[in-house]
This record gives structure tokens, C-alpha cells and sequence, in this order.
């Protein structure tokens, strides 16, 4: 399960704006893939962080995705 302390749960992520959302998610990419480059080289303990940072992002593009379709209608 995901650490409480580093993970955002879904009510955090329902609160912030479509730009908040859109920085964070960009954050979000760059450290997995910073944590993918990590894994290989071998510096990366537990690869399943990895894991638990892509739900994060789909999390927050979900969200995104919400507040856009809001705004169009």
C-alpha cells in the first residue's frame, strides 16, 4: 500500500486547480523518470515506488481530465 505520508489521496488531489494538477503531474513524470533511469543503474532499493507514483499520476490526470470537462460544459 502506499506510504500516507508521500502519497496523495484522492480528496488532496479533488482540491487542488487545474494548474496545480497540471505541475504537479509534470513533477510526477519527471521523477519516475528519474526513478526508471535510477532502477537501472541499480541505485533504487524498492522499484515499487514506481508503481505507486504512475497511480498517482493517473489520479491526478483523472482529476484533470474532470475539471476540464467541467469547464467545457
Amino acid at each position: 500500500m502506499a506510504d500516507k505520508k508521500t502519497a496523495k489521496t484522492m480528496e488532496d488531489i479533488r482540491k487542488m486547480s487545474a494548474d496545480e494538477l497540471i505541475a504537479a503531474s509534470n513533477t510526477l513524470r519527471e521523477d519516475i523518470a528519474e526513478m526508471k533511469r535510477r532502477i537501472h543503474m541499480g541505485e533504487v532499493t524498492n522499484p515499487r515506488i514506481v508503481r505507486v507514483k504512475r497511480r498517482e499520476l493517473a489520479r491526478m490526470l483523472t482529476v484533470l481530465s474532470e475539471h476540464l470537462s467541467k469547464e467545457r460544459a
